[in-house]
């Protein structure tokens, strides 16, 4: 009996992601909010039955907006079209079909079909396709200019809170960015060294196509989670391996007005390709490469390389300089930093995908403590890999 009302319960009951419980009031606040500016403006424009109803659309779109405002439904074409084209829809048929069940139901259907067709699908629209039918005198002596007041006005509300709400809150970010084409690092349009392997974008594409039907979630969010769902999977199977663990002790630092010769020779002696720059408490200000000496000569001139590297790095004499004369007007700021506890596979996107090759490790102090370069990161996949086995 247990069991069967178990299986019940697991029918009945679908999962949710788990939220935490800071997540959920916040969403509820949010909403909160853009219902009473929604109500507060369509009471000015509607009276009557058609007020609740409209309110209740809206408030419909607001969950959607603040509790899943990653989803494809969400995003401002969908709020915005498919609250407007189904409006629209409403209002003509009511002019123009006089029985009101069937005008209801060609409103309904026609507004499903246009938004799909127009990629605005938004289910609130639903019950604005049967408001302008179902209200009373003072929707319909609003006409069509019920499309633009209230409903108009109370998307751009919506929109607005939505814009400055969800990019306050931590985690979030709306609209949803669209998968990127094209390698923004280095300017090419093959995929990322992560996209290269495994499931890729167009893996997604054509298994959503294969699918054919409509899941609320984006293609972004689909490889997010895989993603994310391969990272933690590789951590079960590696165990708790540590940037602590393998990156290099003995550094070699410089500091704001090391001078450019001094740091030079120290990458051309320790035959290194980057030097952290810290300040007096060794944190991490900066990082200096052989490409930030390179890229800030003079190499149009007719000189030779070698001379024009050496003019550059060389002090010049006196108290005026047309040049950089230390490391903190040539260094690169800010800098992508680890902590010491991360684990090394969290290093794996920002080694790919953002083109770096040194990592600094700082600690709960954000001192500076180590660094980790790419073949550290691939010696230690490779170990973890091989122990795994």
């Amino acid at each position: 009996m247990t069991s069967t009302l178990l299986t019940l319960y697991r029918h009945l009951v679908p999962e949710t992601p788990p939220l935490s419980a800071g997540e959920k009031f916040r969403s509820a606040l949010a909403a909160f909010v853009a219902i009473f500016l929604v109500g507060y403006v369509s009471s000015i424009f509607v009276s009557g039955i058609g007020l609740p109803i409209l309110v209740a659309s809206m408030g419909a779109s607001a969950i959607l907006l603040f509790a899943v405002s990653s989803s494809p439904l969400s995003q401002p074409w969908a709020l915005t079209g498919g609250n407007i084209f189904p409006a629209l829809i409403a209002v003509t048929c009511g002019k123009l079909v006089p029985d009101l069940i069937l005008a209801a139901a060609i409103s309904v259907s026609l507004s499903l079909l246009v938004m799909q067709y127009l990629r605005c699908l938004h289910p609130p629209g639903g019950a604005l396709a049967l408001l302008p039918l179902l209200g009373d005198t003072s929707v319909h002596e609003l006409g069509y200019r019920f499309v633009l007041q209230p409903v108009g006005l109370n998307i751009l509300i919506l929109l607005t809170l939505g814009f400055v709400i969800n990019n306050l809150l931590p985690g979030r970010r709306y609209p949803a960015r669209a998968v990127p084409v094209s390698n923004d690092v280095h300017k090419h349009e093959d995929p990322g060294s992560l996209d290269r392997v495994g499931i890729n974008q167009s893996d997604l594409h054509n298994a959503l196509k294969e699918m054919n039907t409509y899941l609320d979630v984006s293609e972004e969010d689909l490889s997010r989670v895989y993603k994310m769902a391969g990272m933690q999977a590789y951590r079960r199977k590696m165990g708790e391996i540590s940037c602590a663990d393998i990156m290099s002790r003995d550094l070699v630092t410089a500091e704001y007005g090391t001078e450019l010769e001094e740091a030079w020779a120290l990458l051309r002696y320790h035959k290194i390709k980057a030097i952290p720059v810290v300040d007096k408490a060794k944190r991490v200000i900066g990082i200096i490469t052989l490409v930030d000496f390179l890229k800030r000569a003079n190499l149009k001139t007719y000189e030779t390389f070698q001379d024009k590297l050496m003019k550059f790095i060389k002090r010049t004499p006196g108290m005026d300089s047309e040049k950089p004369e230390v490391v903190g007007q040539i260094m690169a700021a800010p800098v992508y930093t680890a902590k010491e506890t991360m684990h090394i596979v969290e290093l794996v996107p920002l080694l790919s995908e953002r083109g770096l090759h040194h990592i600094p490790i700082v600690d709960a102090e954000r001192r500076l403590i180590g660094m980790v370069t790419q073949s550290d990161l691939i010696a230690a996949l490779y170990a973890g890999s091989v122990s795994g086995e």
